[in-house]
């Protein structure tokens, strides 16, 4: 089975990024960032960058057709997520959440439900700042996955 990893790199941290650079390397995987702007990425045979138009969800969309089965891909994004685990693929948010089919819906529904109350003005702002802590459960979140798949 040949995985690549797809990163929804317009808003994944810099240290998510880091993270994943290494995995490629170590692992040799391919990774494909994806973003709308022009991404430095390190010299390596496995990393790469496409940087597609601008333009709202033009990213997603190029990652949704060109991602298979079994890929995993990182993004914040659970709309993003659920097309790709439609598609039989893995979706790892940088908090190190992995979304699946077992679980998509609900992750979909929170989201839906605090968009509502955000614009009916019931909450305000969004999730927490990106912490340490964030960056060790996506790492740990990371090796699991990979140990299992690799």
């Amino acid at each position: 089975m040949s995985l690549q990893i797809w990163i929804d790199a317009d808003a994944c941290p810099n240290v998510i990024k880091d993270i994943l650079f290494k995995a490629a390397e170590r692992r040799q995987l391919p990774l494909i960032l994806v973003a709308n702007r022009f991404l430095a990425t390190p010299p390596s045979l496995f990393i790469k960058a496409i940087q597609v138009a601008g333009g709202f969800d033009v990213a997603d969309n190029h990652i949704v057709q060109q991602c298979k089965t079994n890929d995993l891909v990182i993004t914040a994004d659970i709309p993003l997520a659920a097309e790709v685990v439609a598609k039989h693929a893995y979706a790892l948010n940088p908090r190190g959440e992995l979304y699946t089919k077992e679980n998509i819906k609900e992750h979909l529904a929170m989201r839906d439900f605090m968009t509502e109350m955000r614009d009916t003005g019931q909450t305000s702002g969004g999730p927490s700042a990106f912490g340490q802590r964030d960056k060790q459960a996506f790492a740990n979140a990371l090796d699991r996955f990979l140990a299992r798949r690799c």
